[in-house]
């Protein structure tokens, strides 16, 4: 089983509904997927990801070897209740606190912003093609996630360092998502992530080419009542080296209002005897337009 790739170039083009189809089967079977011809520039990708290592190299490493947890694994403790990762988070909209992270080079500052002005318009190309997936308006989660501030965008930066003893400790322990959707930059080399499918483990590779792995979180599974999953991940720790991991959030804003789309709730507060007697003269037709006239009578609001 190969993990879901969509070409976004073939959007454009007499593949657009094939590649529709896949992003769709995508959302709703898997929760994550691949993302080739993703427009975000790919000498900017390995800058980023270059600079990031550099900084935890000079800045983070020395002081994740001395700390408490790897003290416990060197005695062969079980840690339960921490992370093996080495993690700061860099806030990009509605405010950015980049400045204030400790020892960041004007340098970082300046790449990354680039890079994420490139991923912002990503991620709202992807909410657009999942509305239009779930018959929404296009702009639908533009809209929802904007509330009065516009929408929270951030990056978790982490290091997930080589470990002496994986089976002591996760570099991750497993959860889902609890924003929109999430667009991970990860390592070319390492594995480590896994997401469950069907009841199983499933492990992601390495990305090659600077694909951009994406999966949806918990207000994707909100907004589009259930169709489309959030799925538990986790992060295994590796004896082989360092494995990066740059995931940049597009979340809703603090204060935006969540709730199922309207569209894609059954009809509610009905009386069944009105039901019925709508179904008495469509019983064999299909039952969506019973389902659709039936909300627009709650909506006019006559029995």
């Amino acid at each position: 089983m190969a993990i879901p790739v969509i070409d976004l170039a073939e959007l454009h083009g007499d593949k657009r509904s094939k590649t529709m189809t896949s992003l769709h089967e995508a959302c709703e079977k898997w929760g994550f997927f691949q993302v080739d011809n993703h427009g975000v520039d790919k000498k900017l990708m390995e800058k980023v990801k270059e600079m990031v290592n550099g900084y935890y190299d000079e800045n983070l490493k020395e002081k994740f070897y001395e700390s408490e947890m790897t003290k416990s694994l060197n005695k062969n403790e079980k840690i339960s209740d921490m992370d093996w990762e080495s993690t700061f988070f860099i806030w990009h909209r509605p405010n950015s606190n980049i400045n204030q992270i400790p020892n960041i080079t004007k340098q970082l500052c300046e790449t990354m912003e680039e890079y994420i002005a490139q991923l912002i318009k990503l991620a709202e190309t992807l909410s657009e093609l999942i509305c239009e997936n779930l018959g929404l308006d296009h702009n639908h989660i533009k809209q929802t996630f904007c509330g009065t501030k516009g929408p929270s965008i951030g990056t978790k930066v982490a290091i997930y360092p080589q470990c002496p003893n994986p089976d002591l400790v996760r570099g991750l322990r497993e959860h889902t998502d609890a924003g929109g959707i999430i667009l991970l930059l990860q390592d070319d080399q390492v594995p480590g992530l896994e997401f469950l499918k069907d009841g199983q483990w499933f492990r992601i590779p390495p990305s090659k080419n600077n694909t951009i792995f994406v999966n949806t979180g918990d207000q994707i599974e909100v907004i589009s009542n259930g169709k489309y999953k959030s799925v538990l991940h986790r992060v295994m720790a590796e004896k082989q080296g360092n494995r990066l991991s740059i995931a940049t959030f597009y979340n809703p804003g603090s204060d935006a209002v969540i709730s199922p789309a309207p569209e894609l709730l059954y009809p509610g507060n009905y009386q069944f005897g009105d039901y019925l007697k709508l179904y008495s003269t469509t019983k064999f037709l299909e039952k969506g337009p019973r389902f659709e006239s039936m909300k627009t009578t709650m909506v006019n609001g006559h029995h």
